[in-house]
């Protein structure tokens, strides 16, 4: 019996050690390009069910009172605490944010959801209207055609009157109503400037809006989608809700294989918006928006290196799940923040549902005028 023991344990060890193996490859298979390891690209997405296999690891040696053995899952935590915290920040103190904080509200509205008006107006719309924010950035913006059915520009206008400056930006080489980017501001918008990089329909716009005496600089992103078709989709959630073996390795091999392709081109993306990044030198800057990727991605690590703070990892409690459809449970959506910027009560607003993407929001004060106020 004592050897059966030995053999279990054992068993139960190389188990372990495998789980915090793939768990520390897909922390940092951020670092490799996807270009050169298009299969290795979307390892991130893995993050969390290694973790929770980590964190059972670790209560069964507790349990069972294998102090060494329980090491092995404690240190793998260890050398991925950055990444857990980006993940799954616990900010249980989170201080109010300062007078004079600039209010925003990054969301993916899906096109004001087909456009429709509706008996009560369109949903998305009215909640732009009251949601008090100080900057709107929007992704996938559009407007409809038929003017008793359909937004149109001056419905919109005319809603969100309190935004005395706003610009919509065309985005991509294909030139349609419905890949529009737009930011409305109750501050002077002095440029909007598009980042040329190939896409199609995706693209990023540079704004400098003036606030008071500062220049702030906005960059509204819409990265690369995953280019997943309603059938991918299916095939995504029959493979959580019914898992036979055949189907599994077909269909996870079909969908790594898309995911791949998008990751690639997402990274390219990246590299293009970084080089924008590294002319900006005072640090006031914002880049926000639809990413498509995760934390624990090539094109999301490369954007944030350029010496930003992720503001739902530094004010933020939670998941932050982002993205509300077909089961794919991921923050996509995205606020980093310049090191002259400091960004309080970060959170995504869960209550409304009209968009296939939550709204993440945020303030964001300026550092030196916080201090000046606290002297």
């Amino acid at each position: 019996m004592r050897q059966l023991g030995k053999v279990v344990k054992y068993l139960l060890l190389t188990a372990n050690g495998l789980c915090a193996g793939l768990m520390l490859a897909a922390a940092y298979c951020p670092l490799l390009h996807p270009a050169t390891h298009p299969w290795l690209s979307s390892l991130g997405l893995t993050f969390p069910l290694f973790l929770v296999g980590d964190v059972c690891f670790l209560v069964m040696w507790l349990i069972l009172q294998q102090y060494k053995a329980s090491l092995l899952p404690l240190l793998t935590m260890l050398c991925c605490y950055s990444d857990i915290h980006t993940l799954f920040p616990i900010n249980l103190s989170r201080p109010n944010p300062p007078k004079g904080s600039i209010s925003l509200v990054s969301y993916n509205i899906m096109g004001f959801a087909g456009c429709r008006k509706g008996e009560q107006g369109n949903a998305i719309l009215n909640y732009l209207k009251e949601s008090g924010a100080d900057l709107l950035c929007l992704q996938e913006y559009a407007t409809g055609s038929d003017r008793k059915r359909h937004l149109m520009q001056a419905d919109i206008e005319e809603a969100l009157q309190a935004y005395p400056y706003h610009t919509v930006t065309h985005i991509g080489d294909h030139k349609s109503l419905t890949n529009q980017l737009a930011c409305f501001s109750k501050f002077p918008i002095l440029s909007a400037q598009p980042v040329a990089y190939d896409s199609h329909y995706n693209g990023s716009v540079i704004y400098h809006i003036k606030v008071g005496e500062d220049t702030l600089t906005v960059i509204n992103n819409h990265l690369e989608s995953n280019k997943l078709t309603k059938q991918d989709k299916v095939v995504y959630e029959e493979l959580l809700s019914v898992p036979e073996k055949e189907k599994m390795r077909s269909g996870m091999k079909h969908l790594i294989k898309k995911l791949a392709e998008a990751s690639t081109i997402r990274a390219g993306q990246a590299d293009t918006l970084a080089k924008a990044l590294k002319l900006n030198t005072n640090g006031k800057v914002v880049v926000c928006g639809d990413f498509n990727d995760i934390p624990l991605s090539y094109a999301y690590h490369t954007i944030a290196c350029c010496g930003l703070t992720d503001a739902f990892a530094h004010a933020g409690l939670g998941a932050g799940i982002s993205y509300n459809q077909h089961r794919f449970y991921f923050r996509i959506d995205h606020i980093l923040t310049g090191r002259a910027l400091e960004s309080y009560r970060c959170y995504v607003d869960r209550s409304i549902k009209e968009s296939d993407h939550y709204p993440i929001r945020g303030f964001i004060a300026i550092k030196d005028k916080v201090m000046k106020g606290k002297e």
